[in-house]
């Protein structure tokens, strides 16, 4: 795989199929609007965040690295972010959720690298530099947040998703683009809408994934800290939305103490949010989380967890008591009293120990599915993984022996054993037999001219989780999505618009006196009379250099602006509030 980014130790040990995601952070992409955009809601959120967000964020904000001036660069962040053990990489706008939450697993921040255009300055429902940046980066400099980060994503991403997950995670992803792109017919973003809203209603029970994103959505993205009566923000969303962080703080917005029901909460990405949950501190959230992920199949085993891997129509594993682990598709597990007693897939298959495949037992060997009998013998009360070499001797479980084995729930292994294979604990772990029949009653499961059968030693199934155990052992650099981020058109208005941002930015950078901001403004108001940001700065500008009667005159313009744009009068005024009411940021 050519790599096309900058890399360094955290991201070197990312497997590939996490390295698929990553795309170039093209820095000379970003528009003097773009950096325009970044300054407005960094200065506004520095400002007003400094009242109601946790402590931690403005200390994290200079710990990674983040300026107010300038959109950051990612391999700047990097080398800060790295002091306090974490990455980041830029990525094409959502990826799929199991993908995202194995990315913290690895203590690597995900960042679109996409910056919302001027017109959703306030949110946007893409995720976008500013809110990965400057919302989810600075809380990570916490260590105690940044251990529930970490630890979430290794829980997060073996949560077992329903086949409806990815449907819904294709649809968000789309209506996110669209919202977000510049010209799209209102009709198209009514139809993405509906079909968001058709799957939310739809979904069934929720899956592992579906609670597991509830909960991230609830405390990572949208997370209050604090006391119900007294919150301060600490969820990316929040820091992020200029909008949002203000009005959640009102008491329209109702505030729930956290707890484990927040996984059954469902979220439209598309709104503000009606509620929101308060945490009393970070430690907090890994007790709620460790009491759901002991809710998970991970944890639990059972029919019920291969069950729920036969659901998700994906990849999966299941793991024995033995260690054994078993990836492919699940497609049936047989039940009795309650437990399993055979288990089967279909197509590619691998064998593991402790996450790392068996030799002799890859995909290629298991290419058309595998199937097993899990549990004890008919009349012993030894289960075959704790019988001594003698015991299996005494029982004819031995290399050579033709031996017919007769499982609770009605499964008979007839056959000539040809080898084992033992764990580190000496466990049996594979019984290998040569003219093999199996069957289930009078069903046959598997017959002599399949070849060779490996049979799984395991009295029961101890887990279940999404993904190989072993990432090597399939070809997972495999996902598309049907659906590109949409960039700016290049108009000829845009581009004259652009090249007064670039003047203007230059102007306060290089304190330049030479260029006539007059002569700026003559051209905005003529051209482009419905951008309000640009007339903000001329003020900031004019202000700093005491040039009254041309401020006043852009003032006078400006609140014609506000008049006539309902929708950015607030905006307008926050900035003019900034510029006079407060010491410069």
């Amino acid at each position: 795989m050519s790599q096309t980014f900058e890399s360094n130790p955290l991201i070197d040990r990312l497997p590939k199929h996490l390295k698929q995601f990553i795309k170039p952070q093209d820095y000379e992409d970003y528009t003097p609007i773009n950096q325009a955009v970044w300054r407005y809601v960094m200065r506004k959120n520095v400002d007003y965040l400094s009242k109601v967000a946790h402590n931690s964020y403005i200390d994290g904000l200079k710990k990674t690295g983040l300026e107010v001036e300038n959109i950051p660069n990612m391999y700047g962040m990097n080398r800060i972010l790295k002091e306090i053990g974490w990455a980041a990489v830029a990525v094409d706008g959502f990826i799929p959720p199991n993908a995202f939450m194995e990315f913290q697993a690895f203590n690597v921040l995900v960042i679109a690298s996409d910056i919302r255009q001027l017109e959703h300055i306030e949110y946007t429902p893409a995720p976008d530099i500013i809110h990965e940046g400057a919302g989810h980066a600075p809380i990570i400099a916490n260590p105690e947040y940044a251990e529930y980060l970490r630890r979430f994503g290794e829980i997060g991403c073996k949560a077992i998703s329903s086949s409806k997950d990815y449907e819904m995670y294709e649809a968000i992803r789309l209506l996110s683009i669209l919202k977000e792109a510049e010209g799209t017919p209102q009709q198209e973003i009514d139809a993405a809408e509906k079909a968001v809203e058709d799957l939310q209603n739809n979904m069934g029970e929720l899956s592992e994934m579906s609670q597991i994103r509830n909960l991230h959505w609830w405390t990572v993205e949208y997370g209050l800290i604090g006391t119900v009566e007294n919150p301060k923000i600490y969820g990316a969303g929040l820091l992020s939305s200029i909008g949002e962080s203000a009005w959640c703080m009102t008491d329209e917005v109702k505030k729930i103490p956290y707890s484990l029901a927040a996984a059954e909460q469902s979220f439209d990405i598309t709104k503000p949010q009606p509620q929101l949950f308060v945490t009393p501190d970070f430690a907090y959230l890994n007790q709620v989380l460790e009491e759901f992920a002991s809710t998970m199949a991970l944890r639990k085993g059972g029919p019920k967890s291969v069950k729920k891997l036969i659901d998700s129509q994906a990849l999966g594993t299941i793991e024995l008591s033995t260690g054994l682990q078993v990836s492919g598709n699940f497609s049936a597990v047989i039940e009795h009293n309650g437990k399993s007693v055979y288990v089967q897939t279909t197509g590619k298959t691998a064998l593991s120990y402790r996450g790392k495949e068996l030799v002799g037992h890859g995909t290629n060997v298991h290419k058309d599915g595998f199937g097993s009998p899990i549990g004890m013998l008919k009349g012993i009360n030894l289960a075959i993984e704790d019988m001594s070499p003698r015991d299996l001797k005494a029982y004819n479980i031995y290399e050579g022996e033709k031996i017919t084995l007769d499982f609770e729930g009605d499964i008979t292994v007839s056959g000539e054993i040809i080898t084992g294979s033992r764990n580190l604990q000496g466990e049996i772990i594979i019984i290998s037999f040569k003219n093999c029949t199996v069957m289930h009653g009078e069903k046959v499961l598997f017959q002599p001219d399949w070849g060779i059968y490996d049979m799984a030693v395991g009295k029961k199934v101890v887990s279940a989780f999404s993904g190989p155990a072993d990432t090597n052992s399939f070809d997972l650099i495999t996902h598309v999505p049907s659906s590109q981020t949409i960039k700016a058109s290049k108009t000829e208005e845009r581009t004259e618009l652009e090249h007064l941002y670039r003047k203007v930015r230059s102007i306060r950078e290089n304190n330049k006196h030479g260029e006539s901001i007059k002569n700026i403004f003559l051209e905005l108001k003529a051209n482009h009379p419905k951008d309000w940001l640009l007339p903000l700065e001329l003020i900031e500008i004019l202000k700093e250099r005491d040039e009254p009667a041309l401020m006043q005159e852009i003032l006078i313009y400006i609140e014609k602006i506000k008049e006539n744009r309902p929708a950015v009068s607030q905006l307008i005024s926050n900035g003019l509030e900034l510029i006079f009411e407060k010491e410069p940021v």
